[in-house]
């Protein structure tokens, strides 16, 4: 009887193991490719995040960000503020919401799985700038959730589940939909980051210098 009980034991095992690679859903996917796995061991995050439209720099923040400390420091050329994004955010409200907003584009494909949200699979769609043939998520946060509820966004990737372009659909609504590129991807501490993202005219680029994962 103990030697049947044994490879039971390990037929069992290896059942449970291939469900629970079958159950892995497609966000948990794409947050993998771009190394979610890594990022508890990462203790320093620095990046500037700049914003130009139609070849004038409108916007330029460094951030550090210590995740392990859950406090993050903005500077700009008139100022610097540190606060503890999960205690202090009430008093730092316009840079918490600066912070989140930065941060979401750097990181965008980890709030697939940190953030409570409806989402929906297409194994084909049409992305909407370069027209190529991928696979698309569609992504929905509920009223009340942070500063931005009932967005919606709509991303585009390929079989390597790597992000290539999104949409932004403010509240939900189609009448202004905005779609940027996700390009120029760098690795730093096993964590992926698209460094760059334009407007399909150009007339918009949204990008990232002085990046640091540590």
């Amino acid at each position: 009887m103990k030697n049947l009980l044994l490879p039971l034991l390990v037929f069992m095992l290896l059942i449970s193991c291939n469900n629970q690679k079958q159950e892995q859903t497609i966000i948990q996917k794409i947050a993998e490719a771009n190394g979610i796995e890594n990022f508890d061991d990462i203790k320093e995050l620095r990046y500037t995040f700049n914003v130009r439209v139609n070849d004038t720099l409108r916007t330029s923040r460094a951030w550090t960000w210590r995740p392990q400390e859950k406090t993050a420091t903005l500077t700009t050329p008139d100022s610097t503020v540190t606060y503890n994004y999960e205690t202090e955010a009430a008093q730092h409200e316009k840079t918490d919401q600066r912070f989140i907003n930065d941060q979401y584009w750097f990181l965008f494909p980890f709030h697939l799985v940190w953030d409570e949200m409806e989402w929906e699979h297409s194994e084909e769609a049409t992305a909407p700038i370069s027209g190529e043939q991928m696979q698309s998520v569609t992504v929905t946060y509920p009223d009340g959730a942070g500063y931005t509820p009932g967005d919606v966004y709509e991303i585009y990737f390929g079989d390597d589940h790597m992000i290539r372009e999104w949409v932004y659909l403010s509240g939900g609504s189609r009448e202004r939909p905005f779609a940027t590129t996700w390009e120029d991807y760098e690795e730093q501490g096993g964590i992926k980051v698209a460094t760059l993202h334009r407007s399909e005219d150009g007339s918009f680029e949204l990008f990232f210098t002085d990046v640091s994962i540590e």
